[in-house]
This record gives structure tokens, sequence and C-alpha cells, in this order.
């Protein structure tokens, strides 16, 4: 299975905590793992271990989200974004084989796939201001010290360019 198949998984699981009392979700994943059918046990394992690390650390990770969405606390989001965002702050802050990029491309994606018209380009501006560590407020991050990453998402269009070549000149 690849990365970003994992990944949907892993997003599925988190969206359904929002739904499901802590009590409720052993059950909960049972039946989800159940349901996927032929799914290798080292798969499994990948996708419940990220998924218990990123419920470890959700305090952290919200506490980010609202230093840096002014406006936008997590009480207040879509819950399609706070999971595309909650997995990608995890990604990007506590997961160091996933690149930055990568993290932030992935969530726009599921956010445009799960979410509403501008879940995408929400999702992206609050993980650009995370990455550039720079908060709605022009301050500088917490923790200047550190090596922030920038991340550039580049967002190709479907849509095939009928232009014409310039025909080039017959001297």
């Amino acid at each position: 299975m690849r990365r970003s198949e994992q990944r949907e998984h892993i997003f599925k699981l988190l969206f359904m905590t929002q739904f499901n009392t802590e009590n409720e979700m052993p059950e909960q994943l049972s039946i989800y793992f159940e349901g996927l059918g032929e799914v290798s046990e080292k798969d499994q394992e990948a996708i419940q271990q990220k998924y218990d690390h990123i419920l470890e650390h959700l305090e952290e990770i919200d506490e980010i989200l609202n230093d840096y969405s002014r406006g936008w606390k997590t009480t207040r989001m879509n819950r399609v974004d706070l999971t595309a965002l909650r997995l990608a702050v995890y990604e990007m802050k506590m997961d160091e084989d996933v690149p930055v990029g990568v993290a932030i491309n992935e969530a726009v994606e599921l956010a445009k796939l799960f979410g509403g018209e501008d879940s995408g380009s929400f999702v992206n501006g609050v993980l650009g201001k995370i990455a550039s560590g720079k908060k709605d407020s022009g301050e500088e991050p917490k923790h200047p010290h550190r090596q922030t990453h920038s991340a550039k998402i580049i967002i190709r269009s479907s849509k095939k360019d009928h232009r014409k070549a310039p025909e080039e000149s017959a001297e």
C-alpha cells in the first residue's frame, strides 16, 4: 500500500474520532479494518501506529493550529479541514520521514477530496504559515533557533494547454 493510501486511511480514522467516544473507538477501528478487506498486517500496523501517535500529540497539534490560524480556532473549523490539518501538522512537526512539502500537498489533496469548495485553499494557507513560521500578527516563531522549512505547493491543472508553439522563422 502506498503512503498516500495509508495517509487517507489515517485521515478517515482521525475523522471518526470526532464522532465517537474514546471507549467506542477500539470497536470502530476493528470494524474499519475488517471492512478494508485484504490489507497486509504491516500496512494495518503502520496505519494504527501513526493514528495512535497523532492522538498522543493532539493537544500539542491543536495548540500549533490555534497559534497560526488567527480567527479560526480549532473549535470553529470544518471537521474535514481540521482533520487534514491535524494530520499534516503531525507529519510536519513530529514525523521526520515525511518532507514538509509532501505533508502540505497531501493535506491539501485530502481537503479537496473530502472537504468543501474552499477547503484546499484554507488548509494550504494555514499550513503555509506554519511551514514559514510566521503568524498572522507578523511575529516570529516561538523557537527562532529552529530551522523552518519553506514549502512550495504547485497545483497542476488537468486542462491541457491548447496554445500552439510559436513557429520558427525561416530566415
